[in-house]
């Protein structure tokens, strides 16, 4: 009998949800062109303000063969994506590199980029080594009593940071092409929750006391109450501006010196430069 799994992943079929050239990653990952983004149908986290539920919770999507992904991979190319930016892959991993194999064989050239929940068992990581090139993880809490009730991932703290360092091993350095594209490295996203500044603080405290001051982070201000949070009182509201200078404040005084923050325009995934 086969079971579905805590992720929504049914045996061992891929099952995609979307496949296409997303324009609203950070500047050095859409470019001009755009990233070629591959979105997995489930997630090992259940986000009770997830943006993308259908996708993560309630499986939408189709089955797709891992040679079918690879030749979707050689389309992205040649529709001129600046990346394969694979969002939620974890439990289709073995299938991935597989893919990856075909494609590779057959002129596939531009960076993997590997975009995760920072959620991640570190010997699933192990096995993408060589075949990612840029690691874009979420560090999403500091406090676990939060991580429980909101996405129910236990020891999300913990389980994160070890698999960013993993992720800095492989990928240490941060390489840039002559347009300002990102060939190799990792960059640490994080989103604001409204009433949580300070899970937001501990994390980015953590992200420098670990990672140094020269590590790339994004600090992303799209939040806005979807799927289950509209019932959640405190995260039942957009971020506002006051909330985003404070931590564009706390951000200067620990002197992160690359990457970039969102601002609160109407364009929910609209980045303002970065702050080198």
């Amino acid at each position: 009998m086969v079971r579905t799994g805590f992720c929504k992943a049914v045996g061992i079929d891929l099952k995609q949800a979307r496949i296409g050239l997303h324009y609203f990653e950070e500047p050095c990952i859409s470019g001009k062109t755009g990233s070629g983004t591959i979105f997995f149908s489930g997630c090992n986290l259940r986000c009770q303000f997830c943006q993308n539920y259908k996708i993560s919770q309630e499986g939408v999507g189709a089955q797709i063969s891992i040679e079918e992904l690879a030749d979707k991979m050689l389309e992205l190319q040649e529709m001129g994506a600046n990346n394969i930016n694979l969002v939620t892959g974890f439990m289709y991993v073995p299938q991935i590199i597989e893919s990856l194999k075909i494609a590779k064989n057959q002129g596939l050239t531009i960076p993997i980029v590997y975009n995760s929940s920072g959620y991640e068992n570190i010997n699933t990581l192990k096995l993408l080594e060589g075949y990612v090139d840029v690691y874009l993880p979420d560090f999403k809490y500091y406090y676990d009593d939060l991580a429980m009730r909101l996405s129910q991932a236990n020891q999300y703290c913990q389980i994160a940071t070890d698999a960013i360092k993993e992720m800095i091993r492989q990928q240490p350095c941060n390489i840039f092409d002559e347009q300002g594209m990102l060939k190799k490295g990792v960059i640490i996203r994080h989103l604001i929750l409204p009433n949580h500044l300070q899970n937001s603080k501990q994390v980015l405290k953590t992200i420098q006391k670990i990672f140094g001051k020269n590590v790339y982070i994004s600090v992303m201000a799209q939040y806005f109450p979807c799927y289950k949070a509209i019932e959640i009182e405190d995260i039942n509201r957009k971020l506002t501006e006051e909330e985003l200078k404070e931590m564009e404040d706390f951000i200067d005084r620990l002197e992160l010196r690359n990457g970039f923050i969102q601002s609160l325009e109407d364009n929910e995934e609209q980045y303002v430069p970065d702050f080198r």
